[in-house]
């Protein structure tokens, strides 16, 4: 067939025989735009038609026009390949540079396709509830790395004329230069697996990664990275692997639990704890929450004193209440009356180790409202409570002394 054509310009026009043969290659390269525009429009007008037929969201999303216009690439390339023999000799030094950029062209568009194939499958997947907080971007990246590889490895194959066997046979010499290049992507593909198969991060989960300033909620996990969305704002990028490599909280158990834990504390000045005596004891027994209490613990003390035969003229003889005591179960009652806690969790007051800013008084109790600013306004009133009722109880608090108590010494 290429002969008789060319046969036709050498006979119908005065050129030579290359002059004939780049005119066979103006006609072909317009008969191939043309046929490319050709699909390119019939794609563009029936396949969105054929998927909003359809009552699935799926196909909309894979035959997208990103697609529609790799195929509509791909076929005027697989014409490209099948008549550039018929417009050259197989004698032609051209032919086979023309056949290689060809197959080139098809490879490229080939894993266009495909890497908008997995595009779009991470797009569809990641709409389904089962399959939300899943690391499905790292598998769907990884299967575009792998398509990539794959595709390099054919279009280099294609230039220097070898089997794709021939340069994977080689790839043993290369392997420690592709780990080093791919070190990132293959550490965040193994950790991927792991944080998925044992359910650690999820997209919207609440993660605090203290080595790299990362606080606030996960909206994407890809091959690489792990993207934090902070409270200021902020985006933090964690690499993924470093959720298997280093501590991490994630706070997912509490935003799933009933309630937020509140565990704070104040400093008691140590020289202020003391006995109660008989005074201290008719004051705090005109309190609601602990007056049952005074009257029960009072007649318990005095049974056992007077049992054992104690004197009482002295304090410390015996058993006897002391002020810290009384105001730990004062907050203790507080926090069992107060319905923003959880009255069915840890509900506990106590004391820690004793340090140079006093005695810590520690509350221990879960909030109800698990929302940030609702819980931190819950939180706050409970605490303005307790710094207000701290001197009823003849205690006072711990503070470094300020500018003004020298002056105030001074002035006395």
């Amino acid at each position: 067939m290429n002969i008789e054509i060319k046969q036709w310009f050498l006979s119908n026009l005065t050129t030579s025989n290359s002059y004939a043969s780049a005119l066979l290659v103006v006609m072909y390269l317009i008969i191939i735009l043309v046929i490319w525009w050709v699909c390119l429009r019939l794609l563009q007008s029936y396949i969105p038609k054929l998927t909003a037929k359809t009552e699935t969201m799926w196909d909309d999303i894979i035959f997208n026009q990103r697609v529609i216009k790799a195929f509509a690439t791909l076929i005027p390339a697989l014409l490209v390949h099948l008549l550039i023999p018929q417009l050259f000799i197989e004698s032609s030094p051209i032919l086979p540079l023309l056949i290689t950029t060809a197959d080139i062209i098809i490879v490229f568009v080939s894993v266009w396709i495909l890497t908008s194939f997995f595009n779009s499958i991470n797009e569809i997947l990641s709409e389904k509830d089962q399959y939300k907080g899943k690391p499905i971007g790292s598998l769907t990246q990884l299967a575009k790395i792998l398509t990539y590889c794959i595709g390099g490895i054919l279009i280099i194959s294609l230039l220097i004329d070898k089997s794709p066997a021939f340069l994977l046979s080689g790839l043993g010499a290369i392997a420690a230069i592709l780990l080093l290049v791919f070190k990132d992507s293959i550490l965040g593909f193994v950790a991927s697996i792991q944080l998925s198969a044992n359910n650690m991060v999820q997209v919207g989960d609440w993660v605090t990664v203290p080595n790299y300033g990362a606080d606030g909620d996960v909206f994407e996990i890809n091959l690489t990275s792990i993207k934090v969305r902070n409270f200021d704002l902020t985006i933090t990028t964690v690499p993924t692997y470093a959720f298997i490599s280093d501590s991490f909280t994630n706070w997912r158990g509490m935003q799933y639990s009933s309630g937020r834990r509140i565990k704070r504390s104040i400093n008691i000045k140590k020289d202020t704890i003391c006995f109660c005596d008989e005074a201290m004891l008719a004051k705090f027994q005109k309190i609601a929450l602990i007056s049952d209490y005074i009257t029960t613990q009072k007649q318990v003390i005095d049974d056992y004193n007077l049992k054992n035969k104690i004197d009482t003229s002295i304090l410390i003889n015996g058993r006897n209440m002391t002020n810290i005591g009384v105001f730990k179960v004062y907050i203790e009652n507080y926090l069992l009356n107060n319905p923003d806690i959880n009255q069915s969790m840890m509900i506990m007051v106590r004391q820690l180790v004793p340090s140079d800013t006093g005695l810590p008084l520690e509350v221990y109790a879960f909030c109800n409202n698990k929302e940030w600013k609702m819980y931190e306004s819950n939180v706050a009133d409970i605490f303005d409570h307790i710094l207000s009722v701290v001197h009823y109880f003849d205690l006072e608090l711990f503070e470094n002394p300020s500018g003004s108590d020298f002056r105030n010494l001074i002035n006395k």
